[in-house]
């Protein structure tokens, strides 16, 4: 696991400033385009391009199982993860039809899902386990299977570097997932458990006040390992959760910007962050969820979320929506003429 403290690629302050004088220089008034311009000129200065682009968009969906839905803390059971893995590999889910909408190519990865070892077509086979444990009672994973969660994402990484990716969107599906990260974001960010739990896929009042003391209870069983990132992801995370902090920290390695999604994404964001604080230059934030936490924790990253759109689908279908947005703000800036080009 050496490879997750590998240096992220610094951003380029010449092609950062050259984007600044361009944007100065477009036939508009001086920041009249508000956070487009902010945002085109730092991926002129990520890319290391005077044209940045968001052409070539890869979104990976990471699937996995927890032990903790057998503390009943998720309004669906969990044969719901295998029943939308199958409806991803249908084309039947919404990042499905947004990633069809952004002419994004879209992989599903089975990192953990129950009783899920079946060839699928279309499906990437790199099951851990058939869920973490229950982490009311162990830690969530081993070691080992943290090492091979991280690396799980790494790979994805390393599948689309050799084709000139853009960005990339981390997406993810696992019943009683905002339960894992709600517990982790609790960990890191030293918040009580009332402010970051939600209703995830649907519970009522009764279901969040089950969940918040499942979580307490669990953070005071391991409150002893949960003074460091790694530890924490160990004891309270998911693999899909785990893979995506390995994907975002390679993509910071790697020099492909990073649209994050929506609570949980954005919790595996938060920890990749402690491990690697100068990721956050390669990071966008999509979309501000409908879920309880996802406001502390975007409070916690400084975060600018594009679009603020009450959804809590997860997925990566925010992040996916907020293509658009940085594809507008590189639009803007190539295609809009100088002053001088104009002839005024």
């Amino acid at each position: 696991m050496n490879w997750i403290n590998n240096p992220i690629k610094p951003a380029s302050a010449s092609y950062r400033e050259q984007a600044s004088s361009r944007q100065e220089n477009l036939t508009k008034p001086p920041g009249s385009l508000g956070e487009l311009e902010s945002i085109a000129i730092r991926l002129a200065a990520l890319q290391q391009r005077e044209q940045p682009s968001l052409d070539k968009v890869f979104i990976s969906i990471f699937a996995a199982d927890h032990g903790i839905a057998e503390e009943g803390v998720s309004a669906f059971p969990q044969e719901v993860t295998k029943a939308m893995l199958s409806n991803f590999i249908a084309g039947g889910a919404a990042i499905n039809a947004l990633a069809k909408l952004q002419g994004a190519e879209l992989e599903i990865i089975n990192v953990g899902v129950k009783q899920c070892d079946e060839p699928f077509e279309g499906l990437l086979q790199q099951s851990i386990a058939e869920g973490t444990a229950n982490f009311s009672k162990q830690a969530a994973m081993s070691s080992e299977q943290l090492t091979s969660a991280l690396e799980v994402g790494r790979q994805a990484i390393e599948r689309i570097a050799s084709q000139q990716a853009d960005v990339f969107i981390a997406g993810e599906m696992g019943i009683a997932n905002t339960t894992s990260a709600s517990a982790l974001a609790c960990a890191v960010l030293k918040q009580p458990v009332d402010k970051l739990v939600g209703a995830g896929t649907g519970v009522n009042a009764e279901g969040i006040l089950k969940k918040q003391q499942v979580i307490e209870d669990a953070l005071a069983f391991h409150q002893s390992q949960l003074n460091e990132p790694l530890s924490i992801l160990q004891h309270l995370g998911g693999f899909e959760i785990a893979a995506m902090v390995g994907a975002y920290i390679h993509c910071g390695q790697q020099g492909i910007p990073v649209i994050v999604d929506g609570f949980i994404s954005s919790t595996a964001a938060l920890i990749a962050l402690k491990i690697q604080p100068t990721l956050a230059d390669w990071l966008f934030y999509g979309h501000q969820s409908e879920e309880a936490g996802h406001q502390h924790v975007l409070s916690a990253l400084a975060a600018k979320p594009l679009l603020n759109l009450n959804m809590r689908l997860g997925e990566a279908s925010g992040a996916a929506l907020a293509v658009s947005i940085l594809r507008a703000a590189c639009q803007l800036h190539t295609q809009m003429a100088t002053f001088e080009e104009a002839g005024i």
